[in-house]
């Protein structure tokens, strides 16, 4: 019979070969509730550190580990290789000339513009935006302003002011430093939930700035490709992990998945 301390050794000998039988799969990370929450201190938050957990715990081929980067520089990051998949995005937020694979992620979600609720203001106050002061997101792709994402070049088309977090932009709302920002629907969703009383204090519109597919983007001659990608997701929607998670943050599952893989 082994000794607890033999047994304690093999066990960490054959955890070992595990993790360097598994291909490490570098997954950027930016500012985008409630995809990712980037906290002032500790770790992200959000769908995508609770995705990137569930598909490590379904597959022993791939380890996937976020790394930080920012809106601006995930291009770079992505084009030399230090990032090999970026999850959530739209290939029309600046990622159009840079070669990769792409995979529909199933979720349907929007972006509308959010206004202080104040009495005798309706819908009709969101048909125009030239007269309004906006709060934006640093590096951020608006319809609006035809997915123009340079600070200068917006100032030089709207009244704007720049800020890093959505809280920040929310905050400036109340206090009445901005007239409208812009947010995705699943964050003012979870939102509402965390914070009831905003419901009563804030006008969303029936305008969509855009509605978009998240994709999946992928590093051409990466650790992972589109297949494998989608076969480990497949994985996750059929215990049903997949779906939970959207729930849990408030996202709609897509009515018709596209197979999009290029």
């Amino acid at each position: 019979m082994f000794a607890p301390s033999k047994i304690l050794f093999l066990l960490c000998c054959l955890l070992t070969q595990s993790l360097l039988a598994a291909q490490r799969v570098v997954v950027g990370a930016t500012e985008y509730p409630p995809y990712v929450t980037m906290p002032a201190q500790g770790e992200p938050r959000g769908l995508l550190p609770e995705l990137l957990e569930a598909m490590n715990a379904v597959q022993d081929d791939y380890r996937f580990e976020i790394t930080l980067t920012s809106t601006g520089r995930r291009y770079r990051d992505f084009t030399r290789g230090r990032i090999d998949l970026v999850l959530f995005e739209s290939r029309q937020w600046g990622w159009q000339d840079i070669p990769m694979q792409t995979l529909d992620l199933g979720i349907d979600d929007s972006e509308v513009f959010v206004a202080r609720a104040v009495p005798g203001r309706d819908q009709s106050y969101f048909a125009t935006l030239e007269d309004k002061r906006l709060g934006l997101h640093i590096g951020y792709h608006y319809a609006f302003a035809d997915f123009e994402s340079d600070s200068e070049r917006l100032h030089q088309r709207f009244d704007v002011v720049v800020s890093r977090s959505h809280e920040t932009n929310l905050e400036m709302l109340l206090r009445q430093r901005i007239d409208l920002t812009v947010m995705a629907k699943s964050y003012l969703r979870m939102d509402f939930d965390a914070r009831p009383e905003l419901r009563e204090r804030l006008l969303v519109s029936t305008r969509v700035d855009q509605t978009f597919r998240p994709l999946a983007l992928i590093r051409p001659n990466g650790p992972i490709d589109a297949e494998r990608l989608s076969a480990i997701l497949e994985a996750l929607r059929r215990d049903g992990r997949y779906a939970a998670l959207l729930a849990r943050y408030h996202l709609d599952a897509a009515t018709a998945q596209d197979d999009a893989r290029h």
